[in-house]
């Protein structure tokens, strides 16, 4: 079996570490096995302050902010850290990390596991840019088959490399730790009017085909409820004008990311969640968002588009519904229908049993599991 007491262990992630929720589960896990944990990232000047986590952190500032020119010296940065960092495992988040990581793994003989969020190559950003995509599956292609120890956030998604790569992935899904004693806010401390339903919409990667626009459309017909999208991403500039030309200031509330600590507040006092990603690549295809997981420990009702794990997990446990087509007007008829559905007691009902059954610190089993086969 793997020793893992005051063996050191750098975790790399792409993002600023403030909002990466699977990332953090993983560094506290691998620190109550008895690493020394470090997590690098980048810094970005809207990032949020880390506070009391308890392992080291360290958040590079990056001359580009996007392109070729980003990845190129996020990555160039990240080999000479890891290049002059002590690190007996190597713990690379996504294909964004992979090569540096690969690289020092090789000349330093370093435990490597490879951690894939989403099928890195399909989404998409990339299927509009050719040569970037070709320039991704070239460094997953050459990397990827000659890895031992695997991860990804999904059945679906291992099924995928297993059949491309004939590469073994272990499933972690992002179930949320559980949280003893939060105290919750109440809905007027949150500026949700008395007496109105409440909608939320969280995520780090409100990103594009993922629905929020024709979600924050929906609201022109919706009555007697706001809506709230907590996060980020690349359409939130889309957002905030289509909140202003449709004149929905009163219905849709956009909020910048924030702790998750303070993110659950809202989620706590949601009457519904929704994920509506689009069927237009394969990685939305195969994708489970945190976010399920965080309305079901939220016991929200979720509303959702029919992807082939999001269907699976609302199906089995029976704590939501879905929408058929991205039309405004029929998300809106699904909103209206679902919160006031005879059948939402039973949805709020069923998700207490999905909340005991969907645990981290079952799931937290397989990462620790992989760690201790090290050899």
């Amino acid at each position: 079996m793997f020793t893992t007491q005051n063996k050191h262990v750098t975790v790399s992630v792409i993002n600023d570490l403030s909002s990466d929720n699977r990332v953090k589960k993983t560094c506290n896990e691998l620190v109550a096995m008895g690493f020394k944990v470090t997590l690098v990232g980048r810094k970005w000047p809207s990032s949020l302050p880390i506070i009391n986590w308890n392992f080291e952190t360290k958040r590079m500032k990056l001359l580009f902010k996007k392109g070729v020119l980003f990845y190129a010296f996020f990555n160039t940065r990240l080999f000479f850290y890891l290049l002059f960092k002590k690190s007996d495992v190597l713990y690379a988040n996504d294909l964004d990390t992979l090569l540096p990581n690969y690289l020092i793994s090789k000349l330093k003989g370093s435990k490597l596991i490879y951690d894939s969020h989403e099928i890195f190559c399909e989404v998409p950003e990339l299927q509009q840019t050719p040569f970037k995509k070709k320039i991704w599956e070239r460094i997953e292609k050459s990397i990827v088959p000659k890895l031992k120890y695997c991860i990804t956030v999904n059945q679906s998604i291992a099924n995928y490399f297993k059949e491309k790569y004939g590469t073994e992935f272990k499933v972690v899904r992002n179930i949320p730790a559980e949280v003893n004693g939060q105290p919750i806010k109440e809905r007027s401390e949150l500026g949700i009017k008395p007496g109105v339903k409440m909608i939320v919409l969280q995520g780090a990667g409100i990103n594009i085909q993922r629905g929020a626009e024709e979600l924050v459309l929906a609201m022109r017909f919706v009555e007697g409820a706001q809506l709230f999208i907590i996060g980020g991403g690349d359409v939130w500039t889309n957002l905030e004008q289509l909140v202003k030309e449709n004149k929905l200031e009163d219905k849709v509330k956009l909020i910048k990311k924030m702790p998750k600590e303070e993110l659950m507040n809202y989620t706590y006092n949601a009457d519904l969640g929704i994920s509506i990603d689009k069927h237009t690549n394969l990685n939305y295809s195969y994708s489970l968002p945190n976010k399920i997981f965080d309305y079901i420990h939220a016991e929200v009702p979720i509303l959702t588009s029919r992807l082939v794990e999001i269907e699976a997990l609302i199906s089995q446990f029976n704590i939501g519904a879905f929408i058929t087509s991205h039309d405004p007007a029929h998300i809106a008829e699904r909103i209206g229908w679902m919160l006031y559905s005879p059948d939402y007691k039973v949805w709020k009902d069923n998700l207490k049993h999905a909340k005991k059954a969907l645990t981290w610190e079952e799931e937290r089993k397989v990462l620790i599991n992989l760690v201790y086969s090290m050899n």
